[in-house]
């Protein structure tokens, strides 16, 4: 498979590393372009063998899959002055850019375009992404593709558009939520006599550890919790301090605050 990527910053650089790192693609076969000639320097050193370019207009019409990750204001731009290069009936183009919907790119592109969402994380950079991807006129295969490419940077999701903005607030912002917790916790950890190292040590390896298990058994939360609330103890005393402090609550509203279209 021949691919295109354009726009290699934090997102789409981490795909194009793993993707090659995984096998999924091969260097020889891919073309990077970016404005940032930096960028694509330090992309060659790391995948030997790719292209890169500043301009993708050469491109476009080799590609078997093309994949655009740049801010979203700049996505109505550049697919326009794509359109009259790009065969999307034989072409996988995959749009990372939040808020930008489908029925926007069909007035950009046409109502026949095939065209895939994939939103992930940033955890993308160390393969252990939380992905979503949603398809319009696209067939099975194709769309298996997409999620199989997205899924060996960690797991990918196919869900239907309406519900990309509730998964870009629990996943893709969900992720700082889950560091601010992290954050939270340390700062916790050191007012308790230990050290800032040895706090953020101890609960990153809990948060792991917490994860892994729910993954692990497909407990329900709260089961796990139960296991560790004995009646009368501490851990249910601190819980219940939380929630006294809106613990839950906080976090319901932040994510309806996350949540967009």
């Amino acid at each position: 498979m021949k691919a295109l990527f354009i726009g290699i910053g934090n997102m789409g650089g981490a795909t194009v590393r793993g993707l090659i790192g995984k096998g999924i693609l091969r260097a020889g076969d891919t073309v990077c372009c970016d404005v940032n000639r930096s960028a694509l320097e330090q992309m060659s050193k790391d995948c030997p063998g790719i292209s890169t370019d500043t301009d993708p207009r050469g491109h476009l019409a080799q590609a078997d899959c093309i994949v655009l990750a740049v801010k979203p204001w700049l996505v109505e731009q550049l697919l326009k002055s794509y359109k009259d290069s790009l065969d999307l009936k034989r072409q996988n183009l995959i749009v990372i850019a939040a808020g930008i919907t489908f029925e926007m790119m069909q007035g950009w592109l046409g109502e026949d375009a095939t065209i895939f969402r994939v939103i992930p994380n940033t955890a993308i950079a160390v393969g252990s992404s939380m992905s979503f991807v949603s398809a319009l006129n696209a067939d099975g295969q194709r769309t298996a593709a997409v999620v199989e490419m997205f899924s060996a940077l960690g797991r990918a999701m196919l869900i239907p558009e309406e519900k990309m903005g509730a998964a870009t607030a629990l996943a893709s912002c969900g992720i700082a939520y889950a560091m601010r917790y992290v954050r939270a916790a340390t700062e916790g950890g050191v007012e308790l006599g230990f050290a800032a190292k040895d706090a953020l040590e101890i609960v990153l390896n809990t948060v792991k550890g917490a994860t892994d298990l729910l993954m692990a058994s497909g407990a329900n939360p709260e089961d796990e919790i139960d296991k560790v609330t004995t009646p009368g103890g501490i851990t249910i005393r601190g819980l219940n301090e939380m929630e006294k402090e809106g613990f839950s609550w906080s976090v319901i509203a932040g994510l309806r605050a996350s949540s967009t279209k």
